[in-house]
């Protein structure tokens, strides 16, 4: 029984599978919520209100032909859009999504996977530059200088706003922050101030507007991503899908309680806050203008950081009165 509950772990629920069928839901809601934003109405024909447009969209990339840049390292070329996909699709497992016992702890918890969660969420990031250095072409090394510029300016604050609810919990294991929180409904206001930062650095996280600096069309035509065609695009935006669950689920799990209750009851909770992150991301995608390089990293440092390391010393505070 155990052999099979890991199988239907990996790829079932939460795994692949699931996984796959929920990114493109969730890539249909953005695209829904930012075009009504907009005064748009977004995906429309294919499938009911558009639903079936992003499994569209994979099979029009799948079919598509592969041209390799005669220049480009070839193997790295092809083989870093997999990569990327295989490194988000394990962060996903660290997700305390599903509990099996009545401890109520994760099927991959152990103390310290929130370190674990983060540095894999870290790690796309490098897929990206390496994608962009490794395509020889001008616009898309510029794309992945950006991406690795970008990375030291967000990473930092994101790191600060998700360890601030770890402190208060007294534990650096998701499952057991989450249990608090459950526990402690009162107290998940103290991280307001991260809970929003953890957003903006999502967003950067992911080269969402404002963010997009990395691929911006209007400046260097796609960026990394301008020699990519084909089902290794096809990659790069499934993974991008994918951690934008992940992400949003790092952020439900510390900052909103987690996912309680039994499988039925978690995975209605998992969709309800992931949703909720997705829409407020989506709200910031619509409201903003695309920032310079410079802006973005002033942001982090001079905002994003202090406020992160001020986060800190209230959850400090509030930790040494309620102790």
């Amino acid at each position: 029984m155990a052999i099979v509950k890991t199988f239907f772990y990996l790829l079932i629920y939460p795994g692949v599978l699931f996984l796959f069928v929920y990114a493109l839901f969730c890539e249909w809601f953005d695209r829904k919520a930012y075009a009504r934003l907009q005064n748009r109405r977004g995906p429309l024909h294919t499938g009911k209100a558009g639903i079936l447009q992003p499994l569209a969209d994979y099979i029009k990339l799948f079919s598509k032909e592969e041209i390799i840049p005669e220049k480009a390292d070839k193997i790295m070329f092809t083989l870093l859009p997999v990569f990327g996909l295989a490194i988000v699709l394990t962060s996903a497992m660290y997700l305390p999504i599903w509990n099996y016992s009545t401890t109520k702890i994760g099927f991959n918890s152990f103390p310290g996977d929130i370190i674990v969660l983060i540095y894999l969420l870290s790690l796309p990031t490098i897929i990206l530059f390496l994608a962009g250095w490794h395509s020889t072409n001008f616009f898309s090394e510029i794309g992945g200088v950006r991406v690795v510029t970008m990375f030291f300016g967000y990473e930092i604050p994101l790191l600060l706003s998700v360890l601030s609810p770890a402190i208060l919990a007294g534990s650096w294991r998701l499952s057991v922050i989450a249990q608090f929180f459950q526990s402690n409904p009162g107290l998940l206001i103290v991280n307001i101030i991260g809970f929003f930062i953890a957003l903006i650095a999502l967003q950067a996280k992911l080269e969402r507007t404002p963010f997009d600096i990395p691929h911006a069309e209007t400046e260097i035509v796609g960026g990394t991503f301008a020699e990519y065609t084909g089902r290794n695009l096809a990659f790069f935006r499934l993974m991008t899908d994918i951690e934008l669950i992940v992400g949003s689920g790092l952020i439900a799990t510390v900052f909103l309680g987690g996912f309680p209750g039994g499988v039925v009851s978690s995975f209605i909770w998992f969709i309800i806050k992931t949703l909720f992150v997705i829409f407020l991301l989506s709200v910031m995608k619509s409201a903003f203008s695309r920032l310079r390089i410079d802006q973005m990293v002033k942001l982090s440092w001079y905002i994003l950081a202090p406020l992160g390391i001020f986060q800190i010393l209230i959850t400090l505070l509030v930790k040494g009165v309620i102790r």
